[in-house]
């Protein structure tokens, strides 16, 4: 696909006045992306699940039309509070694909936006946030569109979800979702998220992941400026590396059914991308005390218990426990028993990833 394709192909022609909504669920990546180029591009491929309830639900109004200006004229609300902190990165956002959907100028909007979880508190809020943005304005641009195809349309969204939050393209579509170009992914591509196009084993195809909210406050350090970081990194390079090579040996994984195999691949890229952080310079850590305890707990059942359960961690404190839905109710009882101590508030929210 050639990235001129996704230009706005009939300027003469606006969107109706009215409501475009659209949700978009989060995603928790198994091989992490951290570090990028260009515009939005990453340095290294990733792949992650789709989660099925963690979500952002989106609502852009198209209040009234006017004469376009050199500028955006928009208000942003969040569970219906007006966010003029979020109009920053939105207005970066909306520059970026100014080309592509050219005819936002146009009007006078509002985006009214809710997160089913908790907002900036690693769960991808960003992620999911920017991609049901993007799926609103390909909705409007649909509306006047004709000879749109369903594979133009997935790949415009995923493509303009990645200029608002890199991982944000792996939210719009699919249930296993490849970013970024790698020789053994046929069609993977840094523009814009493809569907896992390779066979998975049933072990990995109705999993759970619980997420234990560990710490439900902002991040100390936005993952914008963690990916910046990586410019100088001393280690950047042998990361990239590492992160490629394991899509490869995740590729064999997803096949195989290994389950030791897949928790120890994916809990060294979580302990991997943190690595990347304490090392950075300025240095950062986002994980808290009761991450690590959590860590050690998981550890500790799975080799007393034999239970296939295993963690990962997105840019923040959280844990996410990753495990098939065999290991339902024994992870359950310990979450129950031994983890929900360690959580803010004794919270965890249980989600799932279906296909």
């Amino acid at each position: 696909m050639n990235i001129n394709d996704f230009i706005y192909q009939t300027p003469q022609l606006l969107p109706d006045l009215g409501s475009y909504k659209a949700e978009a669920p989060s995603n928790i990546a198994l091989v992490k992306y951290w570090g990028k180029y260009g515009e939005q591009l990453p340095k290294n491929t990733s792949i992650s699940y789709t989660l099925n309830k963690c979500k952002t639900e989106t609502k852009v109004n198209l209040v009234k039309r006017i004469e376009a200006d050199d500028h955006f004229h928009f208000n942003v609300y969040l569970d219906g509070k007006e966010k003029p902190s979020f109009k920053s990165k939105i207005e970066t956002f909306l520059k970026r694909i100014e080309v592509y959907i050219p005819f936002l100028k146009s009007f006078q909007f509002e985006i009214h936006t809710r997160n089913t979880f908790p907002h900036s508190s690693g769960i991808a809020s960003s992620a999911s946030g920017m991609a049901a943005l993007a799926k609103c304005f390909v909705a409007m641009e649909s509306s006047v569109s004709s000879g749109f195809t369903k594979a133009l349309k997935d790949q415009k969204t995923s493509f303009l979800a990645r200029l608002g939050s890199g991982s944000a393209c792996r939210s719009t579509g699919g249930k296993l979702v490849v970013w970024g170009s790698h020789d053994n992914i046929t069609g993977s591509s840094g523009f814009y998220g493809i569907d896992y196009p390779y066979e998975v084993h049933n072990n990995f195809r109705n999993f759970r992941d619980s997420i234990l909210l560990i710490d439900e406050g902002e991040k100390q350090v936005s993952s914008s400026v963690g990916h910046n970081l990586m410019h100088n990194h001393p280690f950047a390079e042998q990361r990239f590396h590492q992160a490629n090579e394991n899509i490869t040996k995740l590729r064999s994984i997803l096949t195989t059914g290994k389950f030791d195999d897949f928790f120890a691949l994916v809990e060294s890229e979580a302990l991997s991308l943190h690595a990347m952080m304490m090392t950075s310079m300025p240095y950062f850590i986002l994980m808290k005390p009761n991450t690590l305890e959590v860590i050690d707990k998981v550890w500790e059942f799975r080799k007393s218990k034999g239970v296939a359960v295993g963690f990962t961690l997105d840019a923040g404190a959280n844990v996410h426990l990753l495990y098939p839905e065999q290991s339902d109710a024994e992870v359950k009882t310990l979450i129950e028993e031994d983890l929900l101590q360690f959580c803010q508030g004794e919270k965890v929210i249980h989600d799932d990833i279906k296909f």
